[in-house]
Parts: C-alpha cells; structure tokens; sequence
C-alpha cells in the first residue's frame, strides 16, 4: 500500500502536472508550426523558385519494383523504391528553426522577469519594520548604558 501512495503523491504533484499540461501544449505548437511550414511558408518559396513542391524533393537510391521515374514520392515509396528525402528534411529544419525561435524568446522573456524580480527587493512586511524599529531602540538602549 505504501508504493501507491508514493505513486499517488508523485504524480499529483504541481511539477508533473504542469510537466503534461506542457507536453500537450507543446505538441499542439507542434502541429501548428508543421502546418504552418508545410501550408504558409514552403508554398511561396515553392513559387518563387518554380513551382517547386519540397515534400516531392527527393533522390532515389535504388529503384523500386516498378522503375522510375515516379511522379511523387508517395509513388516512388508505394513502388518500394529508396529515396533520400530532401525535402521533407527542409521542412523539418524550418520547422525546428521556428520552434527553437519560439523557445528561446519565451525564455529570454522568463529571465527578463527573473532579473526584474531580483533587482527589486522586497518591501518589508509591517512586522519586519515593527521588528527593526524595536531590534533599535534595544540598541539605542543598550547604548546608554
């Protein structure tokens, strides 16, 4: 019975809760970012360069069991060939590049507040400055004595 209770506390902690609210957080950043990539951003670059689809840029290594050329990689993967994915691999990298923007701006914006927090320190309670006006006049009277 002790080790469920152990289970129990450890896992309703703040820390592991707050752990999983992030990890669902982050994995809906997740799909949001590769939309992004892959429907807003590689399609004007596509564009620009000539009609160019990056999921569909790729290199065969060895053909499948129907010879190529194949008209997309989805075929030329259905056809069992081995294909090095360049493309997929650019989007990827956009992809970490966005999520490891994102990441670091929330950081930077986190030690902005730590350092705020640090240089201002805290304003005494009344107690605190009950307690010096009397550790004082102990002294001031200790003094004349």
């Amino acid at each position: 019975m002790g080790i469920l209770k152990e289970f129990r506390d450890f896992a309703v902690k703040g820390n592991v809760v707050d752990m999983a609210v992030g990890i669902v957080i982050g994995a809906a950043f997740t799909a949001i970012v590769q939309s992004l990539v892959k429907d807003i951003i590689t399609p004007p670059i596509g564009y620009v360069l000539g009609n160019v689809d990056f999921s569909n840029i790729y290199l065969i290594l060895k053909d499948g069991k129907v010879a190529g050329p194949y008209a997309s990689l989805k075929a030329a993967q259905d056809a069992g060939a081995i294909t090095l994915n360049f493309g997929l691999f650019v989007n990827a990298l956009i992809s970490f590049t966005i999520v490891a923007f994102a990441l670091f701006m929330v950081v930077k914006a986190i030690n902005k507040l730590k350092k705020k927090q640090e240089a201002a320190p805290a304003k005494p309670t009344k107690d605190q400055e009950l307690l010096t006006e009397i550790r004082d006049l102990l002294k001031t009277g200790a003094d004349k004595s």
